[in-house]
């Protein structure tokens, strides 16, 4: 009878893992379809704002589904303000410089990219907080950004991307945003709940979205080849809706120290994507900078779960 606590944390701790493990492999899909869309000559507003209103029906059902099961929020005009800013940040702003990113660089360039933003957390943790830093903190954002240099020196005269520098500007910038998007939702994910919290910055990040393609294009998003808007459902469903809930769900159970481990899995996924289904090549130096980048935030999450 003793030993049945464990045996049922151990469970919960493997299923919560497997879950951030799936999370990470449909993140990584993201890229991927993100660079088949664009072989049918999609502007980059178009497809953000059809993987979102594709999505929008889901969260919008389990929003009004949590509604009924849960007590009403109680948050202030203010509190709402910031909820729908950092929406707007998380899932509009950095949603589109990552789109806008990859216009530029290779699916798998832009993974590798995108991994620095555990460092940008790190640092905004220190500047928002005044957390400090100890050496091994220090280290693995040395290592991190050594291994983004060394995977991209290499690419900046290779033939695979348009403007490497102008892509890899949008996808770090993306990633700075998302990370003060993390950092500014500790406090409202304790008073909202993550799945609530989840549903409406989405909601309202999708009708921003909505308006920026209404201004920019009068919403003309019906002239597309038809392999575009199934690119763009496989996007809302296993790119967004799916993984949002199974990370959740992942981090209650093994916590974000430890999730964060296992989701660095996922430029690994995408090099694999990138190579099978774009016919990417993946350098040597590449591989190198990706092992690098993901032993710094592996490092980082493991000081985390500590």
């Amino acid at each position: 009878m003793g030993l049945q606590p464990t045996s049922s944390s151990r469970t919960r701790y493997w299923i919560g893992a497997l879950l951030v493990f799936l999370a990470a492999f449909c993140f990584a899909l993201k890229g991927v379809l993100i660079k088949l869309a664009y072989q049918y000559q999609i502007d980059t507003i178009s497809l953000l704002t059809m993987r979102m209103v594709f999505a929008l029906p889901f969260y919008v059902f389990i929003a009004l589904k949590l509604a009924k099961r849960r007590p009403p929020v109680q948050l202030s005009a203010r509190g709402w303000l910031t909820l729908a800013l950092l929406g707007i940040m998380g899932y509009y702003i950095a949603s589109y410089m990552n789109f806008l990113g990859l216009v530029y660089i290779t699916a798998s360039l832009e993974r590798i990219l995108l991994f620095i933003y555990p460092t940008f957390v790190l640092l905004l943790g220190v500047v928002v907080y005044g957390r400090k830093v100890n050496r091994l903190q220090l280290l693995a954002v040395l290592l991190t950004y050594a291994g983004i240099i060394v995977a991209f020196v290499p690419n900046i005269s290779s033939g695979q991307q348009k403007d490497v520098f102008l892509g890899a500007f949008w996808v770090i910038l993306s990633g700075l945003v998302y990370a003060v998007y993390l950092v500014g939702s500790d406090t409202m994910i304790a008073r909202v709940g993550s799945q609530r919290y989840t549903c409406y910055a989405m909601i309202v990040a999708t009708l921003v979205i909505v308006i920026h393609c209404l201004i920019a294009n009068g919403l003309n998003l019906f002239n597309f080849p038809a392999p575009v808007y199934q690119l763009a459902l496989l996007m809302a469903v296993l790119v967004t809706v799916i993984p949002t809930f199974l990370i959740a769900e992942g981090i209650k159970r093994i916590g974000s120290g430890n999730a964060s481990i296992v989701a660095s899995i996922g430029p690994i996924f995408t090099i694999i994507l990138a190579t099978t289904f774009l016919n990417e090549t993946i350098t040597s130096y590449q591989f190198l900078g990706t092992l690098l980048v993901l032993f710094g935030v592996f490092l980082i999450g493991w000081k985390g779960r500590k």
